[in-house]
Order: structure tokens, then sequence, then C-alpha cells
């Protein structure tokens, strides 16, 4: 009376292929970072903020403190709040990581890259240190195609170039900023550039926090026996003061201070770090930018420096090409689909989602 219906058997199924499996895994990994890039464009915004206000304090401290001594302070200032809040939560956050190489690696280009950038303070105005380091998003945006194999569309390549654009305006070439001293911050914009696309990388699979510690507290190490060998084979300690092998315990007056400075750049390196862990780095690189104003701004009401009329042409063309970047981008993460929840990383810093099978081996 009934019909009976056979089951159907599961040696016939349809079952995914290899290549759909990977295509299905490659189209969530591009719509994650697509959704995600907002976010990265929020940390760099921020992270630049805080940035800005730790090289103001910087260039206010370097004198009576040698940059070496400040970037170890910091180092110490990061240690003490990034391990005991580490091993709170515990988790995704870990001291010991198989990726320990990688940012041992990185904190030595930070140590390299941001000592020469101090190096310059007391020689150069902060506006010409800060547009010549401003080739670093270029460079990062260029390395994140080249060795990371992100698509730079025609319209990113014209923004970037207005960019680049901005950069030698406010460089005033031909001017004094073409010195040997303004080769440190141009070392330093080579050095950070790296670093970000090292950080690249790692992508989700380790915590914000422990790369932010590790590349801070690396840096602090390492540069105790750069500045021993630069003093050791140069006398620099008697032209530049700043870079003497000199080391002292800080006054109990000067704490406040340092510690503010610590703090100030731990959490700008974190938010760095965040933003090109979940972000497509050729499209947030641009968003560095927003440095240049606020540069300008600190330098005019701290130091009294007058913006020349070409920086401030350079200036407009810099932010120009970062919100028209900003605004492709964030049109394009609405269009995105919305990825699998394990490929997406919630706002929690140092939170990222279950690694990859092929990262479990």
């Amino acid at each position: 009376m009934f019909q009976r219906r056979n089951p159907i058997s599961l040696r016939h199924a349809p079952t995914p292929s290899v290549q759909g499996l990977a295509v299905l895994a490659e189209t969530n990994t591009l719509s994650a970072v697509a959704s995600q890039t907002p976010q990265g464009i929020l940390c760099i915004l921020a992270g630049m903020v805080l940035f800005a206000a730790q090289d103001a304090m910087m260039k206010l401290l370097i004198g009576p403190y040698t940059v070496w001594l400040l970037i170890s302070v910091r180092a110490v200032i990061t240690a003490a709040i990034l391990i005991p809040v580490i091993l709170v939560l515990g988790g995704e956050h870990r001291l010991i990581t198989p990726y320990w190489r990688l940012y041992v690696l990185r904190g030595a280009l930070f140590a390299v890259g941001f000592s020469l950038f101090y190096a310059g303070f007391p020689y150069m105005t902060l506006a010409s240190l800060v547009t010549i380091f401003f080739a670093a998003p270029l460079i990062t945006a260029v390395m994140a195609a080249v060795f990371l194999g992100e698509r730079i569309g025609k319209h990113r390549i014209a923004a970037l170039a207005v960019g680049f654009l901005g950069v030698i305006i406010s460089m005033k070439p031909g001017s004094d900023s073409f010195q040997w001293v303004s080769l440190l911050p141009l070392v330093c914009a080579i050095s950070y550039a790296v670093s970000q696309i090292a950080v690249r990388r790692v992508g989700n699979r380790d915590s914000t926090l422990t790369i932010g510690l590790y590349t801070i507290v690396c840096a602090g190490v390492f540069v105790v026996p750069m500045s021993w060998a630069l003093n050791a084979l140069v006398d620099i300690g008697a032209h530049a003061p700043h870079l003497a092998f000199r080391w002292f315990v800080p006054s109990t007056d000067a704490l406040p201070m340092l510690i503010a400075l610590g703090a100030i750049g731990m959490a700008g390196y974190i938010l760095l770090s965040r933003a090109y862990q979940v972000g497509d780095a050729s499209a947030i690189a641009p968003f560095e930018y927003i440095y240049v104003p606020i540069a300008a701004a600190l330098g005019y009401f701290a130091w009294g420096e007058v913006p020349a009329w070409n920086t401030l042409v350079g200036m407009a063309l810099i932010i120009v090409s970062g919100i028209y970047i900003g605004r492709r981008e964030m049109v394009d993460a609405r269009r995105a689909k919305t990825p699998a929840p394990t490929a997406e990383t919630p706002f929690v810093p140092g939170h990222p989602p279950p690694l990859p099978a092929a990262d479990q081996r």
C-alpha cells in the first residue's frame, strides 16, 4: 500500500572535491579580510594618534635621557603590563609561541629603525622626519603585493601615487632636508615596512598582545648591544650626547612621564599590529598618513614649527589619498560575503580564531 523509498547510499552521496574546498576556503579568507579591513583602519587611526603622542614625548625627553634608555624603559613598562595580563587572560594569549623567531626579527627591525628615527630629533623638525618616514606605507603596500600576493587595483595604485607625490612635495627636494641625517628616517621607513609585512604573515595565528610583548621587549633588549657597539666603534657620544652609551636609574620625579611614555607606546604598537593582522595591508597602510597633520600640529604648538606651503600641499594630497582609499574599502567591505564564524575575529585584542587544519599539523 505504501511505497518504500530506498535510502540514499552514503557511498553515492556527493562529496565536495578538494578543489571545491580550496575555493571555499579562499573565498572565506578573502571575505574575512575584506570584512575586517574597516576594523584595521580604525586600529591604524587610533594607533597613529598614540604614536604621535609617544614621539612628542620622546622629543621632549631626549637630552636628559638617551635614545637607548627611553626605548629600554618602554620595553620594561610593556613587560610589566602585558606579562600579567597575558597570564591572567590565558587561552590564545600565550608567553611561549612557535612564531617567536619572527617576533625577535621584528623586534630587531624596530630597534634599528626607530633608534635611527629618534636619533634625528635634535637635527630635524618633527614634520621633516615624519614626511620622510611616511614612505613606509607606500613600501608596505608594494611589499604586500609582491610578497603576500595582495591585489592592488588601479584605484589604489592611483591613490598611492597621489600619496607618494604628497610625500615628495612635503620633503622639499633640494633643500636642507636632504642631508645625511635624512637617511635616518628613510632607513626606519624600510625596516618598519618589512616588520609590518612580517606580522601580516602571522595573521590571526597568534595573540596581538603576544606580538606586541615580543616586539617591544625584544627591541628594548637589542638596543643595549647596539648602543655599546656604536659607541665602541665611533666616539658618537661626544658629538651626539643623546646617542651616548649612558645608562642610569631615572629619578622618581620623571617616573610618571616615563611610565606614560611606555604605556602609550605599548598601546600604539598593539593597535598597529592588530591592524595588519586583520586588514588588507595595501588598503590600510595609507591611513598611517594621518600622523602627518598630527605631527605638524604638535610641532607648531610645542616647538613653534610653522609648516611651509609645500608641506601643507603635501599633507593635503596625503589625506585625500587616504580618504579615497578608505571610501572604496568601506564599499568593498559592505559588498563582501559574510564569512564563516571561525574565520572572523571579534574585536577583542589578542583573540584569534582556531588555526586552519594546515597549521595544526
